[in-house]
């Protein structure tokens, strides 16, 4: 894709639509298609407060250290994603389910073996 530089439109863009509608045909990232509503509604919130949790803590009215581990749940839940190849996008989401605590470790071993097994015509 042609980039705007120096103030002049992208070939093909209408004349003053901003780029990020220019940029929609784009595929997003796979680690930020497993983000809820509230996941999006809570990064906008940091950017908006210039990335201080201190400044955040206050607009959710909450501890900071309430907010730090909603923030390293997010950053665990982004890492296990951005961790696993585009082309499982189920192995993606066994590891955003445990970085979010809502299945145990355990239990995503036990279904990405039976996945695996599954690819592999039943075989371990």
């Amino acid at each position: 894709m042609a980039q705007v530089a120096h103030g002049h439109a992208n070939e093909g863009a209408t004349p003053g639509t901003p780029k990020v509608l220019q940029q929609t045909k784009r595929t997003l990232p796979q680690w930020l298609t497993h983000l809820d509503d509230q996941d999006y509604q809570f990064i906008k919130r940091l950017v908006l407060a210039s990335g201080s949790l201190k400044e955040l803590a206050a607009e959710y009215g909450v501890s900071y250290p309430t907010i730090r581990v909603r923030l390293d749940r997010l950053i665990a839940r982004i890492r296990a994603v951005d961790e696993v190849p585009v082309h499982d996008p189920l192995q993606a989401r066994i590891r955003a389910l445990v970085a979010n605590g809502e299945i145990s470790e355990r239990a995503a071993r036990s279904l990405l073996d039976a996945h695996r097994a599954a690819q592999n015509g039943g075989r371990s």
